[in-house]
């Protein structure tokens, strides 16, 4: 198994939080070549301030110890958030792994300033599912950046 294999299943997740009618971002959290928790965005669909793809898959992960943490990769259809960059360098997760970051940029340096090592796969298809929603979903989306202060470089 590899980057594009995981890559794929956090796409999924992704796909899932769209058929919920929310934003389309899935992650998942790999432990020894396992995947050991799955989330995807559910801002929308749970009425939360911080349900967030990878904050989803952290948290379905389970409680590991720090030495678990050590052994993971988190895959992420696009670039973390600052929030959800914060609990991978909190957790000490050493590397993620980005589908794409054209469309959304996140919090990518702070993770690089603190030893994550950042992978960029640029997978079309990670960013073509939010490009959909956004334009599907227009004041919605505009309503979720207003609340983070967010920048995406597609309209």
């Amino acid at each position: 198994m590899d980057d594009i294999y995981f890559m794929n299943e956090a796409i999924k997740e992704a796909k899932k939080s769209l058929d919920e009618d929310g934003i389309p971002i899935g992650a998942v959290l790999v432990k020894n070549e396992e995947i050991i928790g799955r989330g995807h965005n559910r801002l929308i669909q749970n009425g939360s301030a911080i349900l967030h793809g990878e904050l989803d898959a952290i948290e379905n992960a389970g409680r590991l110890t720090g030495k678990d943490y050590e052994n993971t990769t988190l895959y992420t259809t696009l670039s973390p958030c600052p929030m959800c960059s914060g609990a991978v360098i909190l957790y000490n997760i050493p590397r993620v792994v980005i589908g794409e970051n054209k469309t959304l940029m996140g919090a990518e340096q702070l993770l690089k300033n603190n030893n994550v090592k950042v992978v960029i796969l640029n997978q079309e298809e990670a960013g073509n599912l939010l490009k959909e929603y956004i334009n599907n979903n227009p004041e919605l989306w505009e309503s979720e950046l207003e609340k983070v202060g967010f920048k995406t470089t597609t309209t």
